[in-house]
């Protein structure tokens, strides 16, 4: 099987904050994205926002539908953004061909019937949410995407953010997808923190070494919880949680979100004190 999939219900912050280690990674944690010749999906209840990973090691995947979006093809009523975390490869999309290169991301509209991932060491990141309208494929380099840097490093946070998929630049109905990269020596991301009830978010980490982690941060302001994340795997960040944390290093991390907004800047922000 090329295609394989998994579903996660949504939890509540009651039934969040009376989990144990294994029940928190086992809802917000996904740590089996990728498989060689594979296309692996986690379909959430969160905003209906399906993450993904395609490994096409040298040969073609096929992007099939998967019973949870109850359609014939996976884009007849969804839009679909690529991101492409390893090396050099392309995207078929219709019989056109995409050359996607390393960071790269590739946005995808609603009624795309045939897309195809190849690559012999491309690996495509997957995020795909439901869509009202058909918007053309695009192809967004880091390049072009729209840069915040922020932080410092007298507090380990300097960072520098690139808005790939927003609401100045390709036209979509609810994907926001961008890059978050820190400079060496900084590790905290997100801090001081903040949640926006109006969407879900999705992170991947990346560019971690092996022996590396990041203790990302979840749960109510007034009841946190953490989660050990390794290279490539990633975290479902439910609206009513914070998302933040600190790594043992400097690490690279892919932000998606899916809802009602939009707009990059839509959040509450949690005041230092209120964390605990």
């Amino acid at each position: 099987m090329s295609t394989d999939f998994d579903i996660r219900f949504a939890i509540d912050p009651s039934t969040a904050a009376a989990m144990g280690t294994d029940e928190l990674r086992e809802n917000f944690l996904i740590d089996d994205l990728f498989a060689a010749g594979e296309v692996r999906w986690t379909y959430t209840h969160y905003d209906r926002m399906a993450v993904g990973g395609a490994l096409p090691n040298g040969g073609a995947l096929a992007l099939e539908a998967i019973k949870p979006t109850g359609t014939a093809n996976f884009l007849d009523r969804r839009e679909l953004v690529a991101v492409n975390i390893g090396e050099a490869g392309t995207i078929s999309v219709d019989g056109t061909d995409h050359a996607v290169g390393p960071r790269d991301m590739l946005y995808i509209g609603m009624g795309a019937k045939d897309v195809r991932f190849a690559g012999e060491g491309a690996k495509f990141y997957l995020l795909s949410a439901p869509a009202h309208a058909s918007y053309p494929t695009t192809l967004l380099q880091k390049s072009g995407a729209k840069r915040l840097d922020l932080g410092s490093n007298e507090t380990a946070n300097e960072r520098s953010i690139f808005q790939y998929v927003n609401a100045d630049s390709v036209k979509t109905c609810q994907l926001v997808v961008g890059l978050t990269q820190f400079a060496p020596g900084s590790v905290w991301n997100t801090m001081p923190a903040h949640v926006h009830d109006r969407r879900m978010e999705a992170y991947l980490y990346v560019d971690l070494k092996p022996d590396a982690f990041v203790v990302h941060l979840m749960g109510e302001p007034d009841e946190s919880r953490h989660l050990i994340v390794r290279n490539e795997q990633a975290i479902l960040s439910p609206p009513w949680s914070i998302h933040c944390g600190a790594g043992t290093g400097a690490y690279t991390f892919i932000w998606a979100m899916a809802g009602d907004n939009v707009d990059y800047t839509d959040v509450e922000k949690v005041a230092m004190e209120d964390l605990r």
